[in-house]
This record gives structure tokens, sequence and C-alpha cells, in this order.
């Protein structure tokens, strides 16, 4: 909710205004051909201003295609054309790495729309508040942090003579990238004050957002920056609380947050006030300065409260601490660190370290008990354990994460048995079929924790040991993408082992296909470009390579804005970057049907990146031709020239465009060179990305199939006809 004093000045028309370069200017009939004529499908977020909507727009030479949310005031928002203007001025002529891109804007007649660099992990206050990721501590600070700089770079580093007072601070208006790096957003309400002074002021009418209002503003009328930093406390306080700035729901006492916590801290509980996702993760040192550092932001006196660059470099000092903390083990007895230790004994440790364990190399425990150990985010799952072990008999095998700390949480048994209602709904397209063999390995069971959030769980096979099953949680602790899914954690009950994803509401592509869903095409050749990106990413820039193996219909789920997620990690195999991309391995593995197993695979053992990319082609022609399997098109391979035609005449009749049917011609093409037997014939997956975005190019200029698979000798002639 956005208050204000007074009524706004008249607005005048934003119809003249031309913002500087380099702000791109857009027509209307491009904006509602990237929403879709404004299609509530693709609406992210709403709020007084009107809503916004995900999109797509091709870049100012028409090669490729960008992602991007389009917001756009409606006809009641509580912001009109000054504040429209306000924010392409502002964001004109900033550039920061966290803050968000403006890349153009629309006042076609009365439409006022605004078009940003899109953020797909969306705000911090959708998943602190609204059922979104369950974020870690050191996420939580960093993403702090990020934003902590984009606002003193906002008030000192803008290098015009005045700093910039942004007005409207808080978790709604920091967005997310993919790799959870901070951006703020929303200028419509900032001010440009003088620099000199921190506390100086700028007389103007009080707006802004109940929970954030800086008293000292409300009660004079004066803009500093101290009011950013007031509102900045707030939002810390959200990061630390896990409550809402502003909660109705709650008594009087709480239902401030601003007032709630900093009477408790000034009583000394802490913890009390900590998120109860956090309890016990956060160290004693950390939380006390962090919470100090909060406090001072909502000092009553200007005088009081920290500038930014105080509060960037007291955020720093507070995530080093944490860091320190999470990178000693605090033993519970005796612990000796020497070649041959006779007993060794460890507490639960649940945190996480970035420090590396290089060699352990003829060391002895003296195990009494134990399940599970975090090493520098390693994992290692050993059963009851009694008397002497060596660690050398064990198949140990430790994958590093290099990056940042992240949190794998371990679910007990009946958190997940209530959150799916004792596993009675597998989201199994097959209705009135006994597919129950499958549903461990394949279909995911939907389900709800108690703080709202959506998930879904996979439960594994009975196994001996968990060795293969722990590839994919291990691998996906190293990843992170737009276009791959999202492991929260996992649960060991008895012999049983579960993975715990972030929901996917549209569940997996096979459900669309077997059901039959109508997708356009356009929704179709986004999810191929996104299963695609996905791959680019493990083959070329990911931290080490990931060979996925195994891409198939039933591994590629759909979020509500039908944006693909790639899972099923059961089968892959990793590598370092700078050795070959290829294994030879024992035993060939990986699900058979729909989509079959690259030959020199399947014959030889033979594992490249070339196996994702016959498969990606096989998904290729399945989108095109909307089926489950297309063996049987490519046995009679005959044809495949005539069912071509029929395809592409139906999509003719479907009244598509011209370029759309170019497009459509081409990603068959592109399909039958990305299944090629011989496989270096076929294309990376990087040069497939090329082939799909280049779509000025004609479709002749590809180059014809050699032979796809075995049986389609008279191909390119049915191709060519």
């Amino acid at each position: 909710m956005s208050f204000l004093t007074a009524q706004d000045p008249p607005q005048s028309s934003s119809s003249s205004f031309e913002p500087p370069q380099p702000c791109r200017r857009f027509t209307i009939s491009e904006i509602e051909i990237a929403t879709r004529n404004f299609d509530d499908s693709l609406v992210v977020g709403s709020g007084g201003f009107g809503k916004v909507y995900k999109g797509t727009i091709t870049n100012n030479n028409g090669e490729s295609i960008l992602d991007v949310a389009i917001k756009r005031l409606g006809a009641t928002s509580n912001q009109g054309a000054v504040e429209f203007r306000a924010e392409i001025e502002m964001l004109s002529n900033l550039r920061h790495c966290h803050l968000v891109s403006l890349i153009g804007y629309c006042n076609d007649g009365q439409e006022m729309i605004l078009v940003y660099q899109y953020m797909s992990r969306g705000t911090l206050e959708h998943h602190l508040h609204k059922g979104g990721i369950l974020l870690s501590w050191v996420r939580r600070l960093k993403i702090c942090i990020g934003a902590a700089r984009g606002l003193n770079y906002l008030h000192t580093g803008t290098g015009i003579n005045h700093g910039v007072i942004h007005r409207d601070v808080k978790s709604s208006n920091i967005l997310l990238d993919d790799c959870w790096e901070a951006k703020i957003s929303d200028f419509g309400l900032s001010k440009i004050g003088p620099t000199n002074q921190p506390c100086t002021s700028v007389s103007t009418m009080v707006k802004g957002t109940f929970g954030y209002l800086d008293p000292d503003y409300v009660y004079t009328g004066r803009l500093t920056r101290k009011s950013d930093v007031y509102a900045f406390g707030v939002v810390m306080l959200e990061v630390l609380c896990g409550k809402q700035a502003v909660d109705r729901s709650l008594g009087e006492e709480q239902r401030s947050l601003a007032r709630w916590a900093k009477e408790s801290i000034k009583e000394g509980k802490l913890n009390q006030i900590v998120d109860v996702n956090l309890r016990g993760r956060i160290s004693p040192k950390c939380l006390k300065e962090f919470t100090r550092l909060a406090y001072s932001c909502l000092q009553s006196h200007l005088k009081h409260r920290p500038t930014m660059v105080e509060v960037v470099m007291g955020l720093e000092s507070v995530l080093a601490l944490q860091e320190k903390s999470n990178s000693t083990l605090q033993p519970a007895g005796m612990t000796i660190f020497r070649r041959k230790a006779p007993k060794l004994i460890f507490p639960s440790n649940q945190e996480t370290s970035e420090h590396r364990l290089l060699m352990l190399d003829d060391l002895f425990f003296n195990i009494l008990s134990f399940f599970y150990i975090s090493i520098s985010n390693s994992l290692l799952f050993v059963e009851l354990v009694v008397g002497g072990i060596s660690l050398k008999s064990l198949d140990i095998y430790l994958y590093e994460v290099e990056s940042e700390n992240r949190t794998l949480r371990r679910f007990d048994f009946d958190t997940i048995n209530v959150a799916t209602e004792n596993f009675s709904n597998p989201t199994s397209p097959y209705e009135g079929e006994d597919f129950s063999s499958l549903f461990s390995t394949w279909f995911p069971f939907p389900g709800r924790l108690q703080n709202g959030q959506d998930i879904a769980i996979h439960k594994q096979p009975r196994c001996e040991n968990y060795e293969d099953e722990m590839k994919e949680a291990s691998a996906l602790l190293y990843l992170e993408h737009k276009n791959l899914v999202e492991l929260l954690g996992y649960c060991i009950a008895g012999k049983e082992l579960y993975f715990v994803y972030n929901f996917a509401p549209y569940g997996s592509l096979d459900d669309f296909l077997y059901r039959r869903h109508p997708l356009n095409w356009d929704e179709r050749y986004k999810i191929l470009l996104g299963v695609a990106q996905a791959l680019v990413y493990l083959h070329k820039h990911a931290p080490m390579r990931v060979i996925h193996s195994d891409v198939n219909l039933l591994n590629i789920w759909l979020d509500e804005s039908l944006v693909p997620k790639l899972c099923g990690f059961q089968f892959s195999r990793c590598s370092k970057i700078d050795e070959p991309d290829y294994i030879d391995v024992d035993v060939v593995r990986g699900t058979s049907g729909p989509i079959p197993i690259a030959p020199e695979y399947g014959r030889h053992g033979h594992l490249s990146t070339k196996v994702d990319v016959f498969r990606f082609g096989f998904l290729i022609l399945q989108m095109v031709f909307w089926l489950r399997s297309i063996l049987g098109l490519l046995e009679a391979g005959k044809h495949l020239g005539v069912e071509i035609g029929l395809t592409l005449r139906d999509w003719l009749c479907s009244n598509i465009s011209d370029a759309d049917l170019s497009q459509i011609s081409r990603c068959i093409h592109i399909g039958l060179l990305c299944i090629e037997e011989d496989s270096n014939e076929r294309p990376s997956m990087d040069a497939v990305i090329g082939m799909l975005l280049n779509t000025s190019s004609n479709y002749h200029t590809l180059p014809l199939p050699k032979r796809p698979v075995e049986g389609l000798g008279q191909l390119r002639s049915s191709n060519q006809s």
C-alpha cells in the first residue's frame, strides 16, 4: 500500500516526452506482440501501478531474443505521467550492477509502459513471505549486501551533481536475477538531492509504503538519504525475522515489524525474533552484529543512523563472521587430527563451508555412530557403524562446491509424509493405468510444507548404497540456471531416499503431450530454447562439464510461466571442463522409450555431450509433430518427407504466420541434424542455439542431414521434393 499526504500535482501527458539515450522506444504493436496482447497468463506481478508481464523481444538488430518484464501502468494506477517520466530519466542516467536495467518504454496514446531486464528469481518479498524458495542465511546476507551497494551508489556514486533518494525501498522492490544478485527497482518516487551532507533534505509531500516510512519524514516532510537507510533497516528485519513490514493479522504489539523487533532487540530477546527456518543456523556473534546494525538504521535521530556505505561495510563484516563460523567444526569430545587417530567424535554439524578437504590418507576413525557429514558441501552417507573402520575401505564420493555456500536441507520423513498426504497423489499423466512401479523413478509427488511452500518429491528406488542416487544431489549443488530444477533437500528413511524439489506447477512436458494440451508454436519454441540453454550451460559454463544423458519429456518440468526446468540427473556424468568431453562407460544407463539412446552410447558405451544433442534432436521433432513418440515415423523413413509436408500444412491451416512457418521448417531440419547416427556429424549444443536463433538465415543454408538414423536413406530426396 502506498501512502501520500496530499493529492499529486496535475499530471501532464507523457506523449511528448523524449528520454535520454540509450533508452529504446517501443511501439504499442511491439509491446502487444511481446505480451501476446497482454495475455493474463504472462502476468508475473501486479499492484497499485498496474500489471507486470513477462515477455520476449528481439534486440535492435533482430538477432537475439531477450526475456523482459513489461510494466503497464493501469488507468487507475497510483503512478502517473510524473512518476513515469521520473523512472525513465533516472534509469537512463544510472548504470550499476545492483540496479535493475531499463531497456525501453512505450508511451503511445494513453499507454505508459516500461520495459525492464527480466529478473527470473522475482522479488525478495516473494521468497520471504509468499511461498518462494527458502533462502539460507548466507544467501540472505549476500542479497542484503547487493541491495545496500545499489543504494550506496544512488546516494553517493552516481557521477551526477546530486545523489538519488529512492524513497520506496522495500522487499518487493528488490529483484533477484538468475544468480540471486539483488537489483534495486521502481524509481517512480525517487528524488534528486544534494550529496555534500548526509542529512541535507528535500522538501516534498510524503510518499512511500506503510511499514517502511521514516517517521522523521512523515512528521516533517523532509526527505533525506537517511529515509532510505530507515527503510533498508526494515528490509533487514524482514530478512532476519521472516515477517512482513506490516501484518494486520497480528495483534497491536506485533503488527509493525520495526516497532516489535526494536523492542525485542532492546530487551535482548534476539533468538525469539529470528525466522524459525534460520534458528540454530546463525552464529551468535553474527546475529548480535546484524541486529545491532539493523537497530542503528531505525534510530529516531537522523544523525544516529549510519550512511549506506557504513551499512555495506557492516554487512560485509557480518557475512565474514558467519562464514568463519561455518568453516569451524565444534568438537564434542576429544578431536585428534593425525595419521592415526584412536578416536574422533564430531557433533551434529549442519553448517556448510567453502573450505576444501584435499585428502584423507591413511586416516582411521573409531566411529561410534553417524549418519551424515557435510565436508565443504560434500556428501558422505554411512549406515550405522560400530567399531573401528578405515575410511579407505569405504566408497566415499566428495563433491566440492567452490561457489557460495548452499544449504541442502535434510527433511525428516514425517515432514514430507504430511506434506504429500501420505504420498497419495503422484503426478502421473497416465490415469487409469497401473504404472505404480514407475512412480519411484519418474513421477513426483506434489506437496506443501507447513510454511506454505509448494514442493515436489521424487522417491528413489531401494538401494544398498546412495552413490548413484546422490549424484543428482551433488550435481545440483553445483548448478544454478533458470532452466534447471532447484533441489531443496532430501530425506532418508531406512533404505528409501527422497529428493525434495521446488514445485513446478505445470508438471512435466510429457504430461502436456499425453493429454494433448494445446501449446501454440511460440510456447513450444520457447521451451526448446530454454532446454537448449540449460544444456549449453551444463556442457560449457557450469563449474564442471555435465553430460545429462537422459533428456526426455518426463525430465522437463514447466513452471507457471511455462519456463522449462531440466531435471533427472540420476544418470549424469561429470568431468572437468579442460578434459575430453567423452567418457567410456561399462554400463549404459538411461531411459529408453519415446526418445532412444544415442547409437554410440547404446552400442559401445561411448558417452559424450553429443548424446545430449541426439536426444535434444528427438525432443525438437516431438515438439513439432506434437507426438510422444516419433519412432514410427523414423522407422518408415521413406514417408517422413510426406509426414513433414503434412505437418507443415497443418500448421499453415492454423493461421500461423509465414515467419513462424519458416521457423518450424528450420526446427525440423535442426532436429534431423541432431539425430545423425555419426556423432561427429551432429552440431554442438551452442551451435544448435545459434541455429535456432538465426531466424534470418534461409532454411536451405543449413547442412543437409547425411544419415540421421538407419533406414532414412531416402530422407534427402523426400525432404527436398
